[in-house]
């Protein structure tokens, strides 16, 4: 990951290429690990030109992952961005991962069963549309 300053004006990259770069560079972002808290002052003293509003985007979008959720979920220990091991995860940071996957698996089965009454509704109206072409055609004969 390139630490040297963005040009003036350029933009910086986005919260997404960023995450890409930190899953190259370090390991606990790539092998998906528990990050240690202070995560992003580790990331500021490693690549101290870092954008801070695209850093905590990029740390969003990971840590709201769920291969994150799933490996929080499980989790014992957190890592530092070499992957060395530190501090415990608490129940507190489990439960949280286990109720952000039950929030997400619940909208999604939600959105499919929305997805499906509406397939239902759409043939019903198709089916009623159609028996009342054929009964026009049957009486319009005359």
């Amino acid at each position: 990951m390139s630490a040297a300053p963005a040009a003036p004006g350029a933009a910086a990259p986005s919260a997404r290429a960023l995450l890409k770069q930190l899953q190259q560079q370090f390991p606990a972002f790539r092998d998906c690990l528990p990050l240690a808290i202070g995560i992003d002052k580790q990331l500021l003293a490693r690549v101290p030109n870092l954008d801070r509003k695209t850093m905590r985007a990029a740390l969003g979008i990971h840590t709201g992952s769920m291969r994150y959720l799933r490996s929080m979920e499980k989790a014992t220990v957190r890592y530092d961005l070499d992957g060395v091991a530190g501090a415990e995860v608490t129940d507190t940071h489990r439960l949280h991962a286990k109720e952000q996957l039950q929030q997400r698996f619940k909208k999604e089965a939600d959105r499919k069963k929305a997805e499906k009454a509406a397939a239902a509704e759409a043939e019903a109206a198709r089916l009623r549309q159609e028996k009342l072409q054929q009964l026009a055609s049957k009486f319009s004969r005359g």
